[in-house]
């Protein structure tokens, strides 16, 4: 094979289409250490091009859905249009950090941080989560029923 057609076999394998990755299933994620449910239908940010667009172009987060953004140990919210609370997470998934009701325009960081989680705004305060609390991430139902 000559370097001419060696460069024209990568091209073309380059140019075709590639088939759209199937995107996996929401979680569920649950507060084991206060036995609460933080999100219903989870949605998993774990590419380069999903962790960059985040939640923008959205208008809002509805109850119970989220995004888990891993890895990840810092956030932005330009651009955004509404305020989100942020969960930060370590390997073992234990909370390392809380930031509640960040607003459009804001940065935060937790360098210790492997994940995040991009949840509505008050949920933080409402299932009382406190940095320490250990998660567990499950499949969602089909029935979308929220139980601890």
């Amino acid at each position: 094979m000559s370097l001419f057609e060696w460069m024209a076999k990568g091209l073309r394998r380059s140019l075709a289409p590639r088939r759209p990755s199937t995107p996996e299933p929401p979680l569920r994620v649950l507060n084991r250490t206060r036995g609460t449910v933080l999100a219903s239908r989870l949605q998993v940010a774990d590419t380069g091009a999903a962790r960059r667009k985040g939640l923008l172009g959205r208008d809002r987060l509805a109850p119970g859905e989220g995004l888990w953004i891993a890895p990840c140990e810092s956030v932005h919210t330009f651009f955004m249009r509404f305020p989100i609370d942020l969960v930060y997470l370590d390997r073992k998934r234990q909370i390392r950090k809380l930031r509640g009701s960040v607003g459009p325009w804001r940065l935060s960081a937790c360098f210790f941080a492997h994940s995040v989680l991009e949840l509505p705004s008050g949920v933080i305060r409402e299932s009382q989560t406190q940095p320490g609390d250990t998660l567990e991430f499950v499949p969602a139902d089909a029935a979308g029923e929220e139980r601890a």
